[in-house]
């Protein structure tokens, strides 16, 4: 089955002919509200004046160093206002912005280093060591670089060079784990990511006095994207990754948040704390969650928490930044689905002999449209796998390797990834459906599953107080006998990823020389 999103769905298609290069994001911003705050963080705000400043005194420092158009700029640094002005000031000289998370390990650094081949790094002092001894490119101390920045910035504006930046170049290289030992560069041109921004911001509804609580670090999508849409929205962006847990309900209140956006682990964080306070925090009206299905007891809690809050779900790949929205005012209703897809792009559900299947039959989620990003960063044959040109159209699309299927109104459902879905005892079955009806016992706080393996039957992990054969017990009154693992295991706290998912490569090893 295909699914076109737009006014056949009562959303208008948006018009994505203007703003095709990143910095325009900002250039608008600045045009209509100079001095509403952009973007916040610990040390302090930044108009959006003030923010663009900045942005330009960096585009001319690349330029002082010879760094130019196609020059890929290495970043490894925490998530604050003066990584926001890099972001732009590369953009404007047409330099590709390459973020790596901080916490990112020497073994991944040399193979992302060698791939990205950059002209130029910028690091942490704590780093430099590091980074100076996995690539020849030079490495610069951000303190150094950016006392050079505010002197520029301190001259005053002046004229800048003209750089001729197509939409089509790629304005960011976000690398992303996966299947693959090393990480993988997914190629983001500028008109991919103007227009998947004002998307989202129109089915979301970011408005100028929003302000958007951001958890997540610019090296993953989703922080990068929240930052382009309070540009897109007019709102203001808080960056708390590096906030304490302890303190995150308090820090989410004194920011006066209007929007968070969520994963299932933070979420289950600020429900905890949330049923603990009496005042969690009354402005919130939006939580926004993607990076796997948000419980709906989780949910539940985050309603009774926040009074009149929408809890939005989303499905969505770095490959072409959003799949799907359920749109705000929906928010309670079609409870599985995970939305509709953005204006002006399609999905297509595909059975394996590559043809669209039916309303309510299970296949290939495939995305199509301006949003679908052109490949991997010198990895063609990752390239070829997910990223194919349909015949005859010779429309590119997005081969997502996860499953699903879309109702007859067009609303897609989630059902898992490829790796996700197993038969076990000769019945098909998928590793989400397992968890969600483990998340559906009371007392359950996370849960995740492992298929079986060639090491290990049927496994669940929780998070919980309850003892393994209660929680085993419970899942056999919510699931077929085939469905109930064999092996459950009880943990204090779960093992995380950098972007905040279950470590389930850590889960797994847990098992290891495990019978029970």
């Amino acid at each position: 089955m295909d699914s076109t999103s737009g006014a056949a769905h009562g959303v208008p298609v948006p018009d994505h002919s203007q703003g095709g290069l990143v910095h325009t994001l900002l250039d608008e911003a600045v045009s209509s509200t100079p001095s509403a705050v952009a973007v916040s963080d610990a040390e302090g705000q930044w108009s959006y004046a003030r923010l663009d400043e900045y942005s330009r005194a960096f585009t001319d420092w690349l330029e002082s160093r010879g760094i130019g158009p196609g020059d890929r700029l290495v970043v490894q640094l925490p998530t604050n206002r003066e990584l926001v002005a890099l972001f732009y000031g590369a953009s404007r000289r047409g330099v590709v912005f390459v973020p790596l998370n901080p916490n990112m390990k020497e073994f991944h650094l040399r193979s992302v280093l060698e791939n990205a081949e950059p002209a130029l790094v910028l690091s942490t002092e704590g780093q430099h060591e590091t980074l100076s001894g996995v690539t020849t490119a030079p490495v610069h101390p951000f303190g150094g670089v950016w006392s050079e920045v505010e002197k520029i910035a301190d001259r005053g504006p002046r004229p800048q060079a003209a750089v001729d930046v197509a939409p089509d170049r790629p304005a960011v290289l976000v690398y992303t784990s996966g299947s693959t030992a090393a990480p993988k560069a997914v190629i983001c041109p500028h008109a991919q990511i103007t227009f998947a921004t004002r998307s989202m911001v129109q089915v979301l509804g970011y408005r100028a006095d929003d302000v958007v609580f951001c958890r997540f670090p610019m090296s993953w999508d989703y922080g990068l994207y929240k930052v382009l849409m309070c540009a897109v929205g007019r709102s203001e962006i808080v960056l708390a990754d590096g906030g304490s847990d302890l303190r995150l309900l308090s820090a989410v209140r004194d920011s006066g948040a209007t929007v968070v956006p969520i994963v299932p682990s933070l979420a289950t964080m600020i429900a905890t704390l949330a049923r603990r306070s009496d005042d969690p925090a009354p402005r919130v009206r939006m939580f926004t969650n993607t990076g796997a299905a948000l419980p709906q007891p989780t949910i539940e809690t985050l309603r009774a928490a926040f009074p009149g809050v929408r809890v939005v779900r989303q499905f969505g790949q770095t490959e072409c930044k959003r799949v799907t929205i359920m749109p705000p005012d929906q928010d309670r209703e079609r409870p599985d689905s995970v939305g509709l897809p953005l204006p002006g792009t399609r999905v297509l559900i595909l059975g394996e002999d590559g043809e669209p299947v039916p309303a309510g039959e299970s296949g290939e989620i495939v995305a199509a449209g301006p949003h679908v990003m052109p490949g991997y960063w010198r990895n063609p044959q990752a390239s070829a796998r997910n990223f194919r040109r349909h015949e005859p159209s010779g429309e590119l699309r997005l081969h997502t390797g996860d499953y699903g299927f879309l109702d007859e109104d067009g609303y897609l459902y989630f059902q898992g990834r490829r790796d996700d879905m197993f038969k076990r005892k000769g019945i098909r079955m998928s590793t989400v459906e397992i968890e969600a009806a483990a998340m559906d016992i009371p007392g359950v706080r996370q849960a995740a599953v492992l298929p079986p393996s060639d090491r290990h039957d049927l496994a669940l992990f929780v998070e919980s107080e309850l003892a393994p054969h209660v929680i085993l017990r419970e899942l056999a009154r919510r699931l077929e006998q085939q469905k109930v693992p064999a092996i459950c295991r009880v943990l204090s706290a779960f093992p995380l990823t950098l972007h905040g998912k279950n470590e389930k490569k850590q889960l797994a090893q847990l098992l290891d020389g495990s019978d029970q």
